[in-house]
Order: structure tokens, then C-alpha cells, then sequence
């Protein structure tokens, strides 16, 4: 009867917490289709027509941007996860701990560093320099997720493979790899969500308005109105930034989780 009412109080649980991260979504999509003439599209078409609203050209720069970000990131936390979690060298504990330690710092007190640091580089009011803010702020978390998921792997592996003449680069690209599928794929969804949603750094390291993404075109839209706020198509721009994040979370929810339980936080 215990085992039961268990049950019953993980699915109430659960159909509750689903309901609450649901509605503001699920309102937004009904408010995206709803007209004085009842529903129809006519909010998502003023959201690509409207002056100052969303454009192809707005998406593009979010899909560059997330994948200069999702590439650069699982590049970087992988060679570094590997390291960390493969090999032992002199100060590996500290300096592992300093990339953590990034964590505690808020990104929104270094942006105008970034800032400055980009015009010298000549990557200020880029997509590239964005970009590599991105990667930055990404990576503490990234490598931590990865160092963790090559810890969880069984060392034997990386001997069989060295003892039949395996580099480490062999056994990283033909081992390790395949085994930390999930870790990557969590790494990369993190990255993708991140850099696609992402409005602060955005809107600190870029200026002309061809080179906005997603969350910076709605949000110039919003205030592009003379006064008046266009809710509905303001409501339709969210489930266009939604859609694709829903997507790719679904498509890869199942390596996602197993990313988190098959070693992703085992230390």
C-alpha cells in the first residue's frame, strides 16, 4: 500500500511541476495564434514584417553564433576534460579548481572587459567575438562535466587500446570518445541553450542592428513601437525562440539524462 501511495505522490508531484514549467509556454503558443478574429498566424507575420522585427537574417546570426559556440565548447572541454581526467601533471588539482572557480564569478561584471579586450583584438561588434565570450562563460562547466565523464571510464579500456599500439590521440578519438557520447551531448545542449537564449552579452558586445540575434531583434521590435507594445507578436517571437530548444531537448533528451547518471557527476 506504501509502495502505492509512493507512486501516486511522484505522479502528482511530477504532473504538478510539469504543469508549472508548462503553462508559461503553452500560454505563449495560444497567445502567438490568437487574433480579434480568433486564430490564425497573422502575429507571427508581423513579427518578420514589422519595422524593426524579427528577420532571416536575425536566426542566421543566432545559428552561427550557437554554433561557433556549440563547436568551440565541446572542442575545448573535451581536450581539456581529457586531460584532466586521463593524465596526472604537476598542479592538475589547482588548476583544475581555478577553472571552477570561474563559476563564482558573475559574467555580467566582466563584459565590459570583454569588451575592451575584443576592440583589441578587432573582434568587437563580431558574431566571432561573441562567440568566443560565449565559449569562455561556457567552459568551467563544460570541462567539469567532461573531466568527470573520462574519469568514469574503466582504465582498461585505454590500456588494451595502448598496449595494441594506440596513441593518445587514437585512444581519445576511438575509445574515450564513444564512451562519453553522453557527456558531449550535454555539454552541447548546454552550450546551444545558452548561447541561443542568451540577451546580455548581446546586447553589451553588439552594435549594428544586422548583426542582432534572435533575442536582441524581439526585444528592439518591443521598443521599436513608437509607445505601443505589440504583445501578440511579441508572444509569437518567444515560440520561435522556443521551438528550436524544444527540439533539440527532445530529439536528445535520452543521451542528455544519461549524461547526468552514467558518470557525467561522478567524481
Amino acid at each position: 500500500m506504501s509502495g502505492t501511495g509512493s507512486r501516486w505522490g511522484y505522479a502528482v508531484t511530477g504532473t504538478a511541476l510539469a504543469i508549472l514549467f508548462l503553462f508559461p509556454l503553452l500560454w505563449s503558443g495560444w497567445a502567438s495564434v490568437r487574433t480579434d478574429a480568433g486564430f490564425g498566424l497573422e502575429n507571427y507575420d508581423r513579427l518578420f514584417t514589422a519595422d524593426g522585427g524579427l528577420t532571416v537574417r536575425h536566426v542566421l546570426n543566432s545559428v552561427t553564433v550557437s554554433a561557433l559556440t556549440v563547436g568551440g565548447t565541446v572542442l575545448v572541454a573535451t581536450l581539456g576534460g581529457y586531460a584532466f581526467g586521463r593524465f596526472r601533471f604537476p598542479g592538475r588539482d589547482v588548476l583544475f579548481l581555478l577553472t571552477l572557480a570561474i563559476l563564482m564569478v558573475p559574467y555580467a561584471t566582466v563584459l565590459i572587459a570583454l569588451y575592451v579586450l575584443l576592440g583589441w583584438l578587432r573582434l568587437e561588434d563580431s558574431l566571432v567575438g561573441l562567440s568566443l565570450v560565449l565559449i569562455m562563460f561556457q567552459l568551467p562547466f563544460s570541462v567539469f562535466m567532461m573531466r568527470n565523464s573520462f574519469a568514469a571510464v574503466p582504465r582498461e579500456l585505454e590500456e588494451s587500446a595502448q598496449v595494441d599500439g594506440a596513441t593518445s590521440v587514437g585512444v581519445l578519438l576511438r575509445i574515450l570518445l564513444p564512451a562519453v557520447r553522453p557527456g558531449l551531448v550535454t555539454v552541447a545542449l548546454f552550450a546551444f541553450l545558452t548561447s541561443w537564449n542568451e540577451f546580455f552579452a548581446p546586447l553589451i558586445l553588439l552594435n549594428s542592428t544586422e548583426k542582432f540575434t534572435t533575442t536582441l531583434a524581439v526585444v528592439n521590435m518591443r521598443t521599436a513601437g513608437h509607445g505601443s507594445i505589440d504583445y501578440a507578436a511579441l508572444e509569437a517571437g518567444v515560440v520561435v525562440m522556443a521551438v528550436p530548444c524544444l527540439l533539440l531537448f527532445a530529439f536528445l533528451q535520452r543521451s542528455y539524462v544519461r549524461g547526468f547518471t552514467s558518470g557525467a557527476l561522478k567524481g
